[in-house]
């Protein structure tokens, strides 16, 4: 089967959906035959992947730095190149430019196209155009686009809805996503390790957050919640890892709260195995977004033992159980301080809580595929059968 997975992010940017476009690509690569990415191209980067990497043109970005703005049309050596190659089946993996370019190259030759909803746009798109009529008319125009594909996949039932709720009338599958991580046998060696090196000690009680720096993840909430968690005599250190417009003013924010002294602030990190030391070194991964449809990071971090705290009824909280498998709290800073607190007093809590979210969230990038590819197989099916 020879695949092309379409998005408009892919490293150097380490979003989710990009982490997801890699994996897709290396194990159908691995295992299924032959599987290329196309995505928008990154000055001065140079891919280094076990397959084909076909790079159109882009501009930036600058609301949302470091994206770029994909220029298909204009790619004449991207196009030349994809004409080439007899794909089987096309995924596009965003509703934009890149989703349009997909949608195109599958018409023209002839060939299902597979599309994933993978993000809340409202809030991006809210936020850009500062009007809601507008945006509930630009919602409608991406459920046209998963209109015309002839597979919807999607994260979960969650954001099964939120593309219903978009307008979206058709069939969905659900297909998760996975992670890259395992838990390693010198485990403790490394968590001590990351702990000297960010100047942690062993003892002190250590929350994560990874991601981008942007306020619709609900920044504020984790900075309010971990002032009263401050003032409440509870000591731990925060560290934020990722960049993104939000990053000065919640510094500043933090500052405000008197809470600067427990923050550590690093960039974005690309290097996996360090990324992987983080979470080991983690007792408790703060996400409160609202605005993520699942948070891969949430089972990155639960790969290596670390449980998330999460806003109950989120998109991203499906499949958290209350003290189970991770912590739920409402939207404010009072419950989720007091959730935060309720990990940080309970340690045989959260060692049981740490070990069931590591037996039943992580799932590995291989698995997905493995089922991936056998839905591939079905669509192109069906597709043959409706010529």
């Amino acid at each position: 089967m020879i695949t092309a997975q379409f998005n408009d992010s892919f490293p150097p940017i380490a979003d989710g959906v990009a982490n997801g476009v890699k994996n897709y690509a290396l194990w159908l690569n691995r295992k299924y035959g032959e599987a290329y990415a196309v995505v928008p191209e990154y000055p001065d980067y140079t891919d280094d992947e076990e397959f084909e990497v076909i790079r159109f043109k882009s501009i930036p970005y600058p609301p949302r730095h470091p994206y770029r703005i994909g220029l298909p049309e204009i790619s004449f050596d991207a196009r030349k190149r994809i004409v080439e190659i007899p794909f089987d089946i096309i995924h596009a993996r965003s509703p934009f430019s890149s989703g349009a370019f997909a949608a195109q190259i599958a018409s023209q030759k002839k060939i299902p196209l597979v599309a994933s909803f993978h993000s809340q746009y409202y809030y991006d798109i809210k936020e850009q155009v500062k009007s809601e009529i507008l945006t509930k008319q630009l919602l409608k125009v991406i459920a046209r686009f998963y209109e015309k594909a002839d597979a919807v996949w999607t994260v979960n039932e969650k954001t099964a809805e939120t593309l219903r709720g978009y307008g979206y009338k058709g069939d969905i599958d659900i297909i998760g996503n996975g992670v890259d991580f395992t838990m390693p046998a010198n485990y403790e060696d490394i968590k001590k390790t990351t702990g000297d090196k960010l100047g942690i000690g062993q003892d002190e009680f250590v929350m994560l957050y990874v991601g981008q720096m942007v306020w619709h993840k609900n920044l504020r909430l984790i900075a309010e919640g971990l002032a009263e968690v401050k003032k409440s005599g509870f000591p731990f250190k925060m560290v934020f890892v990722g960049e993104g417009d939000a990053k000065p003013e919640l510094k500043k924010l933090i500052k405000k709260l008197d809470i600067e002294k427990e923050i550590i602030f690093l960039e974005k990190i690309n290097d996996r195995a360090k990324i992987m030391s983080i979470y080991a070194r983690g007792d408790l991964f703060l996400f409160p977004s609202i605005y993520d449809t699942f948070g891969i990071v949430v089972r990155e971090a639960a790969a290596l033992a670390c449980p998330c705290l999460l806003v109950e009824g989120t998109n991203a909280a499906q499949d958290i159980k209350d003290m189970e498998n991770g912590f739920l709290c409402s939207n404010d800073a009072g419950s989720f301080s007091s959730a935060i607190m309720k990990a940080m007093s309970n340690k045989e809590l959260l060692r049981k809580v740490s070990n069931e979210a590591l037996r039943t969230l992580p799932v590995s990038w291989e698995s997905v595929v493995d089922r991936a590819y056998l839905k591939y197989l079905d669509v192109i099916k069906d597709f043959m059968d409706k010529k």
